[in-house]
């Protein structure tokens, strides 16, 4: 499996009504990395501070994530602060210091250029594009974005979405980029900008993909063990393209199973702050939630 992922590094502090985490490991790769790992190896590109703990790195490296692309640069790493309430929705965000991550140039260790499944996680529009400069001839390419880069930087992001193969994004976002009032109207326009495939997260109402005329709608797996939603919506793309890139490649079979197995991933995430449940993830606990998944979903 050839699969390489560029985005934030934090060190994350968070609050949700079932306790709380002080400097825990997070960052959209971070996320991804350890969910996508689960299939096979993951290489990450990314930059943090000295103050950055080692432990933190090794724990990537035992899940089979590949560090060479992880800099670390003088000064301290990107944190963020935030605040759930008792319906676990959007976090209030009480801090966020981008700190190295302001400077972020992502520049890819030679071994990765020829990689050729690509996930261009949630960073400025302008860093994918460079990203995608250094890369040979990949198969497969999507990325993540966010309403800031939609309102600050929609001629970047177009540019992005002309280069890409899928586009994982939310409800919100399929609007701001259309217009359209309808999500599944909208999707089929933003198809139109270039990406053969997009992804719609739905949050605690699961996710939709659309491809073609292909539509495929999967149900957030239902758990009342939520602890910290943190790097949901991280964990569900590094599901979804950890099981593609080893596979080789997007069939309708691949492409409907990657969406159900990125939904499990993603419950698991929720039930643990940070990596801690994802870093204990086996295929056996996976597959043993799918089958359960398989039931509550046949009809």
């Amino acid at each position: 499996m050839s699969l390489l992922v560029v985005g934030s590094v934090a060190l994350d502090t968070v609050y949700t009504p079932r306790g709380e985490l002080l400097d825990g490991l997070g960052g959209s790769a971070v996320y991804f990395s350890v969910a996508s790992s689960i299939f096979g190896p993951v290489h990450i590109v990314g930059v943090v501070g000295n103050d950055f703990p080692k432990e933190h790195i090794e724990k990537l490296k035992m899940r089979g994530v590949d560090s060479e692309g992880l800099y670390i640069a003088d000064g301290k790493t990107f944190r963020w602060h935030g605040k759930y309430g008792e319906d676990f929705g959007d976090p209030e965000t009480l801090l966020t210091e981008l700190n190295v991550f302001a400077d972020f140039s992502p520049n890819l260790p030679r071994k990765y250029r020829d990689l050729q499944f690509v996930f261009l996680g949630n960073i400025h529009p302008k860093l994918q594009l460079q990203v995608l400069e250094q890369m040979d001839s990949p198969k497969l390419i999507a990325a993540d974005t966010m309403n800031f880069w939609i309102e600050r930087e929609l001629d970047s992001f177009r540019e992005v979405m002309k280069k890409i193969d899928v586009l994982i994004i939310n409800e919100l976002e399929v609007r701001m980029l259309t217009g359209v009032r309808s999500i599944f109207t909208g999707a089929k326009k933003i198809q139109q900008m270039g990406p053969s495939t997009l992804i719609v997260k739905r949050g605690a109402y699961g996710s939709f993909a659309i491809t073609g005329e292909d539509i495929f709608v999967v149900p957030a797996y239902p758990t009342d063990n939520v602890v910290d939603p943190t790097g949901a919506g991280d964990s569900f793309a590094g599901g979804f393209m950890g099981y593609i890139a080893s596979k080789g490649e997007i069939t309708p079979e691949n492409l409907h199973l990657a969406m159900v197995y990125g939904s499990l991933v993603a419950s698991f995430d929720v039930e643990g702050f940070s990596i801690r449940n994802l870093e204990k993830l086996t295929m056996d606990k996976l597959n043993e939630r799918l089958a359960k998944f398989r039931q509550i979903t046949d009809f």
